[in-house]
């Protein structure tokens, strides 16, 4: 995939805790950014599973007659 170049301006606190991040995980700071960066990214989906889930734990009842073992074969 090709890469695309951004400038991005930040304070040196933010730039040296970039570097030292990087460092202690071994990685160019481009590519810890690049991670944070696809790890926020991802973040809708886990808020999604999570709001699925919570959806399923109120509505588990519902689910559990409509869907259950009992009704297995009724269709």
């Amino acid at each position: 995939m090709p890469k695309t170049q951004l400038n991005v301006r930040v304070d040196e606190a933010t730039a040296e805790a970039a570097r030292q991040r990087a460092l202690q995980r071994g990685m160019s700071v481009n590519r810890y950014i690049e991670e944070l960066v696809r790890q926020d990214a991802g973040e809708v989906g886990h808020t999604f599973v999570e709001a699925a889930a919570d959806f399923m734990k109120q509505y588990e009842s519902v689910f559990a007659e409509e869907f259950g073992p009992e009704r297995r074969g009724a269709r």
